[in-house]
């Protein structure tokens, strides 16, 4: 029964994700905002993982044809951890332009929790090793090279912290970029101990 209660919640809060960003997407597009710029926010990207992970998740764990891998979900949780933290942290108080106020609640401040809560609820079943979760860390370094080459090329960033263009320049990126990494590389580290041992333990309740 709690299993069945988890996989309907995980189908719930994915579909409002799907429809937060769907709704935020068509906003861009009506007021001709560029729809490349939209899919370059890390916010909406992690996002979107996340509606993945829970729309699959929630459907396999109903259907009871096996789960999401937990290396997988460990990483979309990191993602959207990190989001979550950088947004109350840096972003909170900045000009959001034209995002929703509920979709905002939504991507920055739900989302985050929901990821978090289901990997706690449903830890990985075998442990995960320091190795295989330094492989959590390759998407953000990919999408911060993305977004530096583009920035220089289009003299658009989505984020405020990493515009050269701000008094600091690259050196107050630079700054950010080993903050928010240092955040990636902590928040990971806890969630992938806290997920094995909770996943240990239940492993013992269930022997």
């Amino acid at each position: 029964m709690q299993d069945r209660v988890l996989n309907v919640l995980r189908l719930g809060f994915g579909l409002l994700a799907a429809v937060a960003l769907g709704i935020q997407a068509h906003r861009s597009a009506t007021l001709d905002l560029s729809m490349v710029n939209f899919f370059s926010y890390f916010t909406n990207l992690s996002n979107m993982a996340g509606v993945v992970v829970l729309l699959t998740a929630g459907t396999l764990g109903l259907l009871g044809r096996g789960r999401v891998p937990d290396l997988v979900r460990g990483a979309v949780a990191l993602y959207l951890a990190v989001t979550g933290l950088v947004y109350l942290v840096a972003l909170s108080d900045y000009d959001l332009g034209p995002l929703l106020p509920w979709v905002n609640g939504v991507l920055h401040r739900l989302m985050p929790l929901v990821l978090l809560g289901d990997w706690l609820i449903d830890p990985p079943r075998r442990p995960i090793s320091r190795q295989r979760a330094l492989r959590w860390l390759l998407f953000p370094l990919l999408y911060l090279s993305y977004t530096l080459i583009r920035g220089a090329v289009t003299d658009w960033y989505p984020y405020p912290f990493l515009d050269p263009r701000h008094p600091g320049g690259y050196g107050r990126v630079a700054v950010a970029c080993t903050l928010v990494t240092l955040a990636f590389v902590g928040i990971g580290a806890a969630l992938r101990w806290v997920g094995n041992r909770l996943g240990g333990a239940q492993a013992t309740l269930g022997s």
